[in-house]
Formats: C-alpha cells, structure tokens, sequence
C-alpha cells in the first residue's frame, strides 16, 4: 500500500505491553496500522486478547505476517455482539480498506442466473442481477457458458420462447426458431397458453432435479397421444424423451439425488494459488470457476481457503453441502457464515461416492487453471520488465509490481458521438473497475487534438487538486500532434513532462511498427515487432482502443434511436415516447405493422403509414 502523502494527525504514544494487556477476552475486529496511519491489515477473532497478543508473542509466522508485524505501530480494535458479527465487520473493512497484508480476492458479486420470467408465456433468459423480480430464478452458475449451455438444453426439449417482450408482441408469424424445432412459438397460438405454461414447470422441474418425474409424465402423454391415435404428437413426445433421456446419459458426472453443493479445491504452486469453486445444483454438475488471490505470501493452502470462504460466502448463498481441500484447521469458519445466513450447511472433506469424484475434478482444474495463469503471468511480468528497461524506469520486483501506466485513445465517426477513453495496467495485468470513459463536448466535431486535451484536462487536475496520484507512465495513443498536445496540459499544470509516451502507428497501422515519441524531448524508439516491451505497449493501446470504440457506438446507438422517429415528420418528443412505451423499444416500433401503429393515441393512419414507411426505407 502507497503511504498517504497527506499530513496525519498527531497520534498518542502508543505503548504495546500496555494496550495488549488492557485487551477484553471478548470477539471483536483488530486493525494492525503503520507509523503513517495506513491500514496494514484487518482480523477478527473469538477473544482479541488472546489473538492479537499471538502476533508479538510466536515465531514462525508466514513471509507476509512477519513482515506485516515489523511495520505495526499500533492496533486499533472494535469489540463485537459475537463472533459471526465480527466475520461481517472483518470483511465489510477488507472490501473497504483492501489492506496490503490480507489475502484478497476480486469482490465477485454478480453471479449469472437462469430465469423464467414472470408472463404469462414465460420467456427463458440469461441473467445477472437481484433476484427479487417477478418469476423463477435457477442458479448461480459458475459462467455464463454454464448457463448458455442449460438454456440450449431446455430450447431443444421443451422449446420455451428467448425472444424479448417487444418482438414476442409483435410477431405475426413464428421465427427461425420455431422452423428449427427450438420454440413451440407460442407468440402466435401454434401452442396454447396451458400446454406452453406446461411446458415450462416441467422445464422448472428438471432444473429441481425432479428429472425421473419429467420423464414419466412425457412418457405417460406419449402412451396417451398414441391410444387416442394422435400419432404426431406422441411422436413429439417420443423425440422429447429421447433429447432428455440423451442428455442425461451425458451427465457423467451427475447425481440425482444429491444436495446443492459447492466444491472448494485449493492449489498452491509457484508463491502463487488456486481457489477452484465447482458448483452442483439440483444435483447437475454445472462447471466451475478459478479464482487467484493476491498478496499470498508463504501462507498454506489452509489460509488461502479460510480467506476465501470468509470472502466469498458473504456476499454468496451457502450451499447445504460444502466439500473443501484441504480441512479446515477451524471448521467453526463455515458455522459463523451460516449463522450469518441463518441457514445451515454440511462441511464435508472426506468426501465418498460422486462427491469424491467431484473433488478431484476440483483439484486437476485448480492445477491447470494455476499452471496456466503461472505461464501467462511469467510472460506478463517479463513484458513489463522488458518496458521498464527501454523506458529507464524502476525495474526492481515491488515497483514493477505497482507500476501503473494509463493510457487514452479518442474515438468517434466522422465527429459524432466523440468519446476519450482511458484505460489502467497495474500489477502486471489491465485493470477493468479502473478504466474511465469521457464524453467530450463543447468542440469542433472531428477535432482529436482538442478532444485529447480536453480529457487529459479533465484526468489530470484531479493529480493537481490532491484527488488522485499521477502514474508512472501515461501512453496517448496518437503521433506528434497528440503528444504536443498532452505536454502542453502537463506543462500548464506543472507536471513531469517525461512520463508522457505517444504511440505513433507504422506503416498500414500494423501493429510491431509502432514508434515511441516522448514529450521530454528523448529521442524516439522503434522497438521492433519482436519487443516484449512493445508487445506490452501494444496490448495496452489495442485495450484503449476497443474501450473508447464500444463506448462510442453505444453514444452513437443512443443518440441515433433517440433522433431517428423524430426525423419523421410529424413525430414529436411526446409522440415518440408513446410509441416507444407502446412498443417496447425502436425495435418493436419498427416491426410493427401499420394497424398496430395507428392504434397509438396521437398517431393517424396516414401518419402510421410513414412511420411504417421509414422503417423500410421507403
């Protein structure tokens, strides 16, 4: 952690024989602080005076607990209810403080979901977000392939409608998907409402589990279809149970019968580690997901997995069963987080049958996942040093760590739609919650140069009020023009002029031909396709790139289906909004027919047939 800069208020001798033996045996939160204020580390524990004395009474502590303690200056404590409120407390602060000796991992709130929504014809959708909306929710799942993946499933055996409400509204004849025998296009009566509303709570009971009950109820209307000689529709039926009967054999890795459960496998190799989270829900094994804390220093694979679970159960439902590897040395850890839930859960590290097959598959992808990120990160880190070399910045292990270089790029067409973006690499990786986009204005449209300076304006007077700090290297993504343009703001606020880079392209923009210009008045580099350095410098300025570029399209789009109806002659603000609540979005305003448009109030017939007329270009 960066010291802070900022004066700090004079502190009270801190005298530590005194401050420990004056500790309560009560459960609480203790914050480990340096000279500066800085919060080193944040803990919780059963009896504070017993924990917090462990620090400055035993040996043998990790590299990273050993160095933290010979940093600490004082100890604050906060004294909780009970132990399960301290677990909140520790890790509301962690998320907060994000201290530099905890163990962290990324804060992985939003997890995918399948759902039904709450119509009348239920659509199936992909989703992330609160659940507290009207219909059925199944999950989380791991990734969103887990669920693409379901959903292709349910589309090929019981044929539940994807389509957005505004098209489902406006259809007069079924779609593709129909055609392919992946929706019974119930947006046009080929299904009834009953019979599709059927459809999907036995779709709901197969992601329950409920499989064998599924199986048996499309058997016995198949044997029903061929007695009252319907002999399509119990063919229907019968291709139905095959497609599920078929997919079922496919689960290797399934039991029926099975709680939900989470696997947790931990993998350590190389000073770094693996948390690998396998999820089985209504007992269908749904994939899993690989997660790399940082700051892991000489801790054991026990430490990184209390972490973890502490972490990640907080913000995530408990499972009824947890399976983990390696036990825990205190298994209360999982007692606290579903005290917390009020919901109880069954840890499991002997686990026998299916779930032991199911931690071993947790601990193979732990291993790969880790020995891949190892590969990668060994190559990342040698990009970064290679640049720090060409560039004459601090090449030692902990300043390429903190190394943070932004970079900006202006993209619009043709002046519309000008967006800046910028973007952060930190830590040997890019850092997406750090990129910022800014939409510019007040400019000649189509004006780079003045669309550059107004962002770097805009970034950097916040390093000049105090707000922010200014990183070591900042890349523009442009040739001498740019490059004049951002010394010119770094000189008008005082700022080192050297860290400021232009990327100029090569010939045909073909990336290895790039040139390096500096505003300090260095002499320009041509690194060479097979540089580490420009290869590094390349991936940060294509990030850029594509940042600014999805933003201003998504600008574009906006401002485009805003201005497109009231191009219509006579279509106003109000006009427009009724169409648009009406129709649910451009989209099904276009897709409407004229009939269904003059329906509308405000809107006549012929007015209805120009606006239908647009639409097609006519």
């Amino acid at each position: 952690m960066a010291s802070n800069d900022t004066p700090q208020p004079e502190q009270p001798d801190f005298d530590l024989n005194t401050f420990l033996s004056e500790l309560p045996n009560l459960p609480g939160v203790y914050r480990h602080l340096d000279a500066q204020g800085n919060v080193l580390y944040v803990g919780k524990a059963s009896q504070l005076k017993k924990r917090v004395s462990s620090y400055f009474q035993k040996s043998g502590h990790s590299p990273r607990i050993a160095h933290m303690v010979a940093r600490v200056a004082r100890v604050e404590v906060t004294v909780t209810p009970s132990e399960a409120e301290a677990l909140l407390l520790e890790n509301n602060l962690i998320k907060e403080l994000k201290p530099r000796y905890n163990i962290l991992f990324r804060d992985d709130k939003s997890y995918p979901y399948l759902w039904f929504s709450g119509h009348v014809a239920p659509r199936m959708a992909y989703y992330r977000g609160a659940t507290q909306r009207p219909g059925e929710f199944f999950g989380p799942y791991p990734n969103a392939w887990a669920v693409r993946e379901t959903m292709q499933i349910l589309q090929k055996v019981f044929r539940l409608r994807t389509c957005e409400d505004s098209v489902y509204a406006n259809r007069s004849r079924p779609c593709l998907l129909y055609q392919i025998q992946r929706c019974s296009a119930p947006c046009v009566g080929h299904v009834s409402l009953e019979e599709y509303g059927e459809d999907v709570q036995r779709a709901s009971r197969f992601l329950k589990g409920q499989t064998q009950e599924v199986l048996q109820d499309i058997e016995q209307r198949m044997q029903a279809a061929s007695d009252a000689l319907a002999f399509e529709q119990a063919a229907q039926l019968r291709d139905q149970m095959s497609a599920l009967s078929k997919i079922l054999q496919q689960q290797t890795m399934e039991d029926l019968n099975a709680s939900d459960t989470d696997i947790v496998a931990v993998h350590l190799q190389g000073g770094r580690a693996c948390v690998n989270l396998a999820m089985v829900r209504a007992g269908r094994h749904l994939g899993d997901r690989a997660f790399f804390p940082t700051q892991v220093d000489g801790d054991d694979a026990v430490d990184v997995l209390e972490a973890f679970l502490s972490q990640h159960y907080l913000s995530q439902a408990l499972p009824a069963v947890l399976v983990v590897n390696p036990p825990l040395r205190d298994p209360r850890v999982v007692d606290l987080l579903s005290d917390a839930q009020n919901r109880k859960t069954r840890l499991l590290v002997r686990p026998q049958g299916v779930r032991k097959a199911w931690l071993e598959q947790a601990l193979l992808n732990a291993q790969l996942a880790l020995g891949r990120a190892l590969a990668q990160s060994g190559s990342q880190q040698a990009r970064t040093l290679a640049l720090a070399e060409q560039l004459g910045l601090d090449a030692n292990e902990d300043s390429l760590d903190k190394l943070r270089i932004e970079c900006f790029d202006i993209s619009h067409t043709s002046g519309e739609a000008t967006q800046a973006s910028c973007v952060v690499f930190q830590h040997h990786e890019m850092q997406p919650s750090l990129y910022r986009r800014y939409n510019i204005v007040g400019i000649t449209p189509g004006d780079d140069y003045a669309a550059m300076r107004q962002v770097l304006t805009r970034r950097y007077s916040r390093v000049v009020d105090g707000f922010s700090e200014l990183p070591d290297l900042v890349l523009v993504d442009g040739g001498k023009g740019q490059v004049e343009v951002a010394r010119q703001v770094f000189a008008e606020y005082g700022l080192d002029i050297s860290v400021l880079v232009g990327v100029a392209k090569g010939d045909h923009r073909k990336t290895g031909l790039e040139t390096l210009l500096f505003a300090d008045g260095r002499q320009s580099l041509e690194l060479g396709p097979t540089s580490s350095a420009l290869m590094l410098v390349a991936q940060i300025r294509d990030e850029a790139h594509r940042f600014a570029i999805t933003g201003m399209r998504a600008k574009r789009s906006k401002a485009r289906q805003s201005s497109r109806l009231e191009d219509i002659e006579g279509i106003g603000p109000k006009r427009r909004q009724r169409l648009l609540a009406r129709f649910g979005g451009l989209r099904g305003v276009s897709e409407a027919s004229v009939e269904q448009l003059a329906t509308v109030d405000g809107i006549s017939v012929s007015l209805a047939k120009r606006i239908y007329d647009a639409f097609r270009g006519i």
